[in-house]
């Protein structure tokens, strides 16, 4: 079978395929609702749900809600819109947990009556004591040669409610001296007497994560269990629980490598402190890296996909470059959106030569480099505003924009020389004099004169006033996530730069989340999806236009 160019976890199953071991593909993605997504997972589900289409199979978006002490319905339809939104088509295919408890309680009674399960009156800590450590074997637990008609009355009390959380737990026997420590005895149920989104108050007792994972999988049908690296010491758990409750085709696990990207906050415990202290406005801000932080900051799940594809698939752990997903999203973006004109820092310019009261509409190209966007009309008259830094009294050397005396173009309109400036009592510039060539229409000169600076601008009265936020990093990138002495992040505190008045053209004053632009010069920005009104448009930056990453070589 051919094999070149494909992944390793493709070459598993076309192995697996061959020889027999499954008949199709089925791969899940697995979610715990107990927080928000963030691009990592991303990964992991397009990844199986790549799996599943490729081998023309099926694919399951389950949640492994067995923890109710720290699960939300919120982060449950956050998780599926996010998993919608990247385009995991999981159609009639929505499990949970949950719904397979009775099953779960009654593996557990078939692993106590095998005597391969028992009750353990141990405290927490003392698990801990007896577990060992990586050189030293455990001790087994004086209860672990309970009879099996006593585990089972004990458990079926546990499932009762007749013992306070924390009185008891049940254990597998597997192997105390064992070399892997998620074999020594693990706790496979727990008491809680914690009510259940999806159960309410029917069970009192919940499974742990390592002994309800695989079961869910073997009842499911899925084939191929394909999770992250840290699940690999946990593999041979994983086996012994599907061999011993006797499944007949049981899921074969996988693990590959996380994806890591540079520079940003992706742990749980870190984002949601972020938004209890206000940092963040909620865990769907644009400065994270949650997926609805970024579908609300403009990102488009092409972008992600490719950024994906790039990072591959392997078992080595890496670590990706932010700007690796910066250049995924500009070319994506590129071709697809409008480019218009947008004042960020507005300066108010009067072309003195030009008719009072005048208004004249020029036709300007959508996208120059995608035709297909078609074009539109922006109104043109005496009174525009340009970006502040587009003018300069004394001028640098090199600067080609405009200044006393200095002719520019105004993008796809006029030639115009700047004549003077007036000021504010401050020596602050609060308005510029310029007069325009009539003969210059388009922004070329008739007599072929050359004028190498060129300004983007909006017509006063027909200017959309604005909010615009452009974000930064959430952390200090030169010193690092995390302070090394104290754990704590190292914010950057120009993370989000507000700018409450700025100016776009007309075109856009209808403009609702979640439609992107190209602010000319400037930047990709999308309407805000939660700050956005009809009365006052919020525009976020979603990426600059330059880029300081370089494909590497082969891609």
């Amino acid at each position: 079978m051919e094999t070149q160019g494909k992944n390793f976890i493709e070459q598993i199953i076309d192995r697996d395929l061959e020889e027999g071991r499954a008949e199709e593909v089925m791969t899940r993605f697995p979610p715990e609702p107990n927080g928000y997504l963030h691009i990592g997972h991303a990964k992991s589900i397009l990844l199986n749900y790549g799996l599943a289409q490729e081998y023309h199979g099926k694919f399951n978006l389950r949640f492994d809600d067995t923890n109710p002490t720290k699960e939300k319905s919120e982060f449950v339809e956050s998780i599926k819109n996010d998993v919608k939104w990247l385009g995991a088509d999981y159609e009639d295919r929505l499990f949970f947990a949950s719904d397979y408890f009775d099953e779960m309680y009654e593996a557990a009674v078939k692993l106590i009556r095998k005597g391969k399960a028992f009750v353990c009156d141990l405290t927490a800590e003392q698990i801990r004591e007896y577990r060992g450590t990586l050189t030293e074997a455990g001790k087994d637990s004086p209860y672990r040669n309970r009879s099996v008609e006593e585990n089972l009355e004990l458990f079926e009390n546990m499932k009762n409610g007749l013992y306070e959380d924390g009185a008891k737990v049940l254990r597998a026997k597997i192997d105390m001296a064992s070399s892997n420590m998620n074999m020594r005895d693990p706790v496979i149920y727990r008491i809680a007497h914690v009510p259940h989104e999806n159960t309410g108050d029917k069970w009192c007792i919940y499974p742990m994560y390592d002994f309800a994972h695989p079961i869910e999988d073997a009842i499911e049908g899925v084939s191929h269990s394909i999770c992250t690296l840290e699940f690999e010491d946990h593999r041979p758990l994983y086996d012994w629980v599907v061999k011993e409750l006797e499944y007949p085709h049981p899921p074969r696990q996988i693990e590959f490598a996380k994806m890591y990207l540079t520079n940003v906050v992706t742990g749980k415990r870190y984002i949601k402190k972020l938004v209890e202290d206000g940092v963040v406005d909620g865990w769907d801000d644009p400065r994270l890296v949650s997926i609805s932080g970024l579908r609300r900051r403009g990102y488009t799940p092409e972008a992600i996909r490719m950024f994906v594809e790039l990072s591959g698939i392997s078992k080595a752990q890496s670590s990706s470059d932010y700007a690796m997903l910066e250049y995924c999203l500009r070319e994506d973006l590129k071709l697809k959106r409008a480019r218009v004109m947008a004042v960020l820092d507005p300066l108010k310019l009067v072309i003195d030569n030009y008719p009072e009261g005048q208004t004249e509409e020029l036709e300007i190209e959508n996208n120059l480099e995608n035709p297909e966007l078609g074009s539109r009309k922006v109104p043109f008259s005496r009174e525009i505003y340009i970006n502040r830094d587009d003018f300069m009294e004394v001028p640098v050397s090199k600067y080609r924009r405009l200044y006393p005396g200095n002719e520019v173009r105004l993008m796809n309109a006029y030639l115009v020389t700047c004549t003077s400036c007036e000021k504010d009592e401050e020596g602050n510039v609060t308005l510029v004099h310029c007069t325009y060539d009539p003969e210059t229409r388009g922004g070329n000169a008739p007599d072929g004169r050359k004028v190498r600076g060129t300004i983007h601008w909006v017509a006063a009265a027909t200017a959309v006033p604005c909010e615009v936020r452009l974000f930064e990093n959430l952390v200090d990138e030169e010193k690092g996530v995390y302070d090394k002495d104290t754990g704590a992040l190292n914010l950057n505190p120009n993370s989000l730069v507000d700018l409450p008045l700025c100016y776009v053209e007309p075109a856009l004053k209808g403009a609702k989340a979640p439609d992107s632009f190209q602010f000319v010069r400037t930047g990709f920005f999308c309407v805000d999806s939660k700050l956005s009104t009809e009365d006052h448009l919020v525009f976020n930056r979603i990426v600059s236009l330059k880029s300081s990453f370089k494909l590497p070589s082969g891609n």
